[in-house]
């Protein structure tokens, strides 16, 4: 099968999208199928096309940016090109080009459309910005209307979606696709010695440093846990530096960085292995996210993986796989003494919260999630197929 998936951003940008989006793309490829991402050339020393892991990465180039989007003038050339050669299309929302996609799609090249909506957009406050929310909203709307398929991650996150919720008889849920290797004790060992957790109790957060994160509530947990546990760390996994569109947010938080920075250790972007690591060192990890930009969070089921209960907000979507596996408590959103009273519950009591990797997998699996892609895009194939044949019969009859 040939398989064109879109997003604005792929990797090396590193954000949950794209992961997903990457786990899913290789492990198709690995299966045999051709797989093509069609994605903005969001820097410009990024090559316009290259392959990587097997992969065909195809970059449309960027005029401007607009808040966190880009404008590609030249997308819909590359699009129509690019469904022509491909059996099915696969566009990740939300994006301003998924109407370009879906109308080539349904009514020019006549391939199969399957949208994933990976979460609703919230823009920065002002007049612009929700200008722009709107504009997007009503792009992934037209997309809705003319897609064969919309994916969600979670009945949870769908009922309760802006734009999930329109589109109940197109819906199917397919958990996202998760991976992360299995700690190594002689790396683990290392990881803890090269950062001097030495016994210390070990807070972990994988995100990027950004708004919907809810850092500032993670920041703000610290003085509560310290009553307890007065030698807490906080190891914090993931892009910190120049993250596109939070500067302001950086420099808010930057005063209360600076008195707790003798809890507080920025890791950066670590690869698979030293996730798996990481994960593994910390004594429970956190997702404290603030609003409906986190529909789940991937990195959570990671850290269950890896043997580590999490601490996650109470968000639709973000609550199941707590929910789902037990591995951990959901908490109030925006409440930092809720959130340091759970960090300490799961601490003092790790055997409440202990799963075996294997159960954590028998819900959440990168193999699982491809395996109910490709089903889906072979029904709709031969839907296609079974429409098509009857009109051209119909045509010769003529």
């Amino acid at each position: 099968m040939k398989i064109l998936m879109a997003l604005t951003y792929y990797r090396p940008h590193v954000s949950g999208l794209t992961i997903y989006v990457q786990r899913l793309a290789e492990s198709l490829a690995a299966q045999g199928h051709e797989v093509t991402v069609l994605t903005s050339r969001y820097n410009s020393e990024l090559p316009p096309e290259e392959e990587v892991n097997g992969i065909r990465i195809v970059r449309v180039p960027v005029l401007t940016r607009v808040s966190k989007g880009v404008v590609m003038p030249g997308f819909a050339a590359h699009a129509i090109r690019l469904l022509r050669e491909h059996d099915v299309v696969s566009v990740h929302l939300p994006q301003f080009e998924a109407s370009i996609l879906a109308w080539l799609g349904r009514f020019v090249v006549r391939r199969p459309v399957v949208l994933t909506y990976h979460c609703d957009l919230l823009l920065p406050p002002g007049l612009f910005n929700r200008l722009v929310d709107q504009v997007i909203f009503v792009s992934n709307y037209l997309a809705g209307l003319w897609a064969d398929a919309i994916v969600a991650y979670t009945e949870d996150y769908a009922v309760h979606s802006r734009f999930l919720s329109k589109f109940p008889q197109k819906r199917h849920v397919i958990p996202p696709p998760v991976h992360v290797p299995i700690p190594e004790p002689a790396a683990v060992r290392s990881f803890a010695g090269a950062h001097r957790l030495d016994g210390k109790p070990v807070v972990g957060f994988a995100a990027r440093f950004a708004t919907e994160k809810g850092v500032e509530y993670m920041l703000g947990a610290i003085p509560y846990i310290l009553r307890q546990m007065p030698d807490v760390r906080v190891l914090f996994a993931g892009e910190y530096k120049n993250v596109v569109g939070e500067d302001t947010y950086r420099k808010r938080l930057q005063p209360l960085l600076e008195r707790y920075k003798d809890h507080w250790t920025f890791l950066g972007v670590l690869d698979p292995r030293e996730m798996a690591s990481f994960y593994a060192a910390c004594d429970v990890t956190v997702l404290p996210s603030i609003n409906s930009t986190e529909s789940f969070g991937l990195v959570q089921v990671e850290s269950m993986l890896c043997g580590t209960p999490v601490c996650a907000s109470n968000l639709p979507g973000v609550r199941m796989p707590v929910r789902t596996t037990g591995m951990g408590e959901v908490v109030p959103i925006r409440d930092s003494a809720a959130l340091a009273a759970a960090i300490v519950k799961v601490m003092q009591h790790p055997e409440a919260y202990r799963r075996s990797r294997e159960e954590v997998a028998g819900h959440f699996s990168t193999e699982r999630t491809r395996d109910e892609y490709v089903r889906l895009f072979t029904r709709l194939l031969m839907e296609q197929h079974r429409s098509i044949i009857p009109a051209e019969e119909g045509k010769a009859s003529d």
